[in-house]
């Protein structure tokens, strides 16, 4: 499914889900008038590949509604993912700066909203308004930052590895609850499995022991972080 929008409307959900992303935030409401106005958006199903490593693409995405993963493959061929991106978040932003074929693999978890820049309009934003290039720095340095506190967890014990994940999904699409907990989504255990590399019998073993503790709160769709402060202080 497929619909464009008229972001000069005001009263387009489109255009404020567009405009309340954090890529967004501070700039000038002309700057974003130009910016997004050949955006085009799009409805996914879950589990539907949106873009392939290698491809060329013409465009920047920004995720309105739902989530997706970032995944590639080891030189054994097993898939590891490397990030989960929801609402508020973009991809795609490398190959149009640079370019160059896409890197990654993305693929959908849930039914998404996804809203198509063209790379050509990403890159003139950037060229021209110097608080768009501050978000982008922003973003990379962010991503970096929770690559590397990963990578410094990689040889703890099972606990901190799987607390790091929810710490790292909750930075990324954590949503606070009127009770002071966080919330995020509650992800197929072979997803955080794969963020981890733990096998996913042993993740499932230690959200059981944390849900015990009353560290986390499982739902269906959701998982709710009482505290934050709880569960950081089990990263070793």
């Amino acid at each position: 499914m497929e619909d464009r929008f008229n972001t000069r409307d005001p009263n387009s959900n489109i255009n404020q889900l567009i405009v309340s992303t954090p890529f967004f935030a501070g700039l000038p409401e002309p700057v974003i008038e130009r910016a997004t106005l050949h955006i085009v958006t799009r409805s996914h199903p879950s589990n539907q590949v949106i873009l392939l490593e290698n491809d060329w693409g013409t465009s920047v995405y920004f995720i309105l509604d739902g989530w997706v993963k970032i995944r590639t493959y080891n030189l054994d061929g097993k898939e590891v993912t490397l990030n989960i991106l929801g609402k508020g978040e973009l991809f795609g932003e490398m190959a149009a700066i640079e370019e160059a074929p896409r890197s990654t693999d993305v693929i959908t978890l849930a039914p998404t909203l996804i809203g198509n820049m063209p790379s050509q309009d990403f890159v003139q934003l950037i060229h021209t308004e110097p608080l768009a290039g501050i978000r982008l720095a922003q973003l990379m340095a962010r991503r970096l930052r929770q690559v590397n506190r990963r990578l410094r967890l990689r040889e703890s014990d099972s606990t901190s590895r799987v607390a790091d994940i929810l710490l790292f999904l909750a930075e990324g699409q954590g949503k606070i609850m009127l009770s002071g907990g966080t919330e995020i989504p509650n992800l197929p255990h072979r997803e955080l499995s794969s963020l981890s590399g733990l096998a996913r019998e042993t993740v499932t073993r230690v959200l059981s022991k944390l849900e015990k503790k009353g560290t986390i709160e499982r739902e269906r769709d959701v998982l709710c972080i009482p505290d934050l402060h709880a569960l950081e202080r089990l990263l070793v």
